[in-house]
């Protein structure tokens, strides 16, 4: 059978793109605000009854119950028209079957609430067409509504709106410090829109997540994407993690402290429990008493000084517990300073022992290496200067043609010149010359 929105045919029914389960026709793959569906392949008894309340997803993060009375055959994706309180409104099915039951435990529905309206119909492409006309008046009417609201002087803030599918009805979400009469709002909206007016009261994260954005880490906002609860967040979720107290930086676009201030609040509060609990550590050294100034949570160091020395040394968290009981036996434990030096001993001790090339320590730099091996083989030449005939070797042999000395490395520093002359040749280096050099 074909599907109302993308008209693919599988089998049993629809199967939209990406997934396959959770995927919407109207994006060809998964959607955040969708829920996945884990009982998609559990096989049903014959003479089983589906589950008959559907979740349906409106703009932005709104979802709302309804119940399939006419026993429509409806999958992830499908449009469909539901009743409203006044007429009809047009939302896209976002899970069906037996998940929907969790979903109504998630959210604390129940299943014989009075609450929980039929559904009317698949949208037809007339609906569709009405559904895709209001929203284009989406934009113009937000502004006109906040434009008479900066009118009134009303302290609130209008930050989206909602029209019905069927054109009748329009949700204004608004943000509020405090309570707002805004019964002259209402009447005015009425004669200005011709509509059913519904005022409808969010909070900043709502807000947030309605609207969306971009966060500091680069991705979209948590809210928008996957986040359905909000949990408090406290400023003691930053003081376990060691964070400073800065609103600028703690702070997201909503105004509020950031949900994810809590993703990895129980990762520190078990790496605290390692922690010495006292506030302030005292360790009683030889030199004088030694105070705890700075701790890494993840690395499990204590930094420690002394008051008439701010040089801090850093010890680790277990270390600093063999101490305190040490303290607690009437023992003192040596200065700081001989405790960081026998840490660095200890340390050198256990790395990996270095290379060696010829008795010289290897070089990590390469080009350094090579150098060094050049200028030993310069040198070598100049020691030895017998060749197989027992001669020895001019310098001017190598193309120099001066005469002059050879380099004595690439250190660009020019040849040296030797102004002594030529060296007098060696006892064993044969028959001597008829002129012998000039002094």
């Amino acid at each position: 059978m074909g599907c109302s929105s993308c008209g693919t045919k599988s089998g049993g029914g629809c199967s939209p793109a990406g997934c396959k389960s959770n995927g919407t026709c109207g994006t060809s793959g998964c959607n955040a605000l969708n829920v996945y569906d884990w009982f998609r392949d559990m096989e049903l008894p014959d003479d089983f009854t589906p589950f008959n309340i559907v979740e349906v997803r409106f703009k932005g993060s709104r979802k709302e119950f309804f119940r399939n009375t006419n026993r429509l055959d409806l999958y992830t994706g499908d449009y469909v028209a539901v009743e409203s309180s006044v007429g009809f409104d047009i939302g896209t099915v976002s899970a069906t079957g037996e998940i929907v039951r969790l979903q109504l435990k998630k959210y604390r529905v129940q299943e014989d609430s009075e609450r929980i309206l039929p559904i009317l119909r698949k949208a037809t492409d007339k609906d569709l067409e009405k559904n895709e006309e209001v929203k284009q008046k989406e934009n113009s009417t937000l502004e006109r509504a906040r434009t008479i609201a900066f009118r009134l002087n009303l302290q609130m803030k209008i930050s989206d709106i909602e029209i019905q599918g069927d054109g009748r009805k329009v949700i204004f979400f608004y943000t509020a410090e405090q309570r707002v009469d805004f019964r002259e709002l209402i009447r005015l909206y009425a004669d200005e829109f011709r509509m059913k007016i519904e005022m409808r009261h969010i909070s900043y994260r709502e807000e947030a997540s309605r609207l969306g954005g971009i966060g500091v880490c680069g991705r979209q906002l948590c809210c928008s994407t996957w986040l359905t609860d909000y949990k408090m967040v406290t400023t003691g979720a930053a003081r376990v993690q060691n964070l400073s107290i800065n609103m600028e930086k703690l702070a997201g676009q909503c105004g509020r402290l950031k949900c994810c201030l809590n993703y990895e609040l129980d990762l520190y509060v078990e790496a605290l429990d390692k922690f010495p609990k006292a506030k302030m550590v005292k360790l009683e050294t030889a030199t004088g008493m030694a105070y705890s100034r700075k701790t890494d949570i993840l690395k499990q160091l204590m930094w420690f000084s002394y008051e008439d020395n701010q040089t801090w040394i850093a010890l680790e968290v277990e270390k600093v517990k063999e101490y305190l009981e040490e303290n607690k036996q009437g023992k003192t434990i040596p200065p700081l300073q001989d405790i960081a030096a026998a840490s660095q001993v200890m340390e050198q001790t256990a790395s990996q022992a270095p290379e060696f090339i010829g008795g010289a320590e290897l070089l990590e730099d390469r080009e350094l290496e090579a150098e060094i091996r050049k200028n030993r083989q310069d040198k070598g030449r100049h020691q030895h200067p017998h060749n197989k005939g027992g001669q020895r070797q001019p310098h001017n042999q190598g193309g120099n043609p001066h005469g002059k000395p050879h380099h004595r490395g690439p250190d660009n520093r020019g040849p040296k010149r030797d102004n002594r002359g030529p060296r007098p040749p060696h006892q064993n280096s044969g028959p001597k010359p008829n002129n012998p050099p000039k002094s």
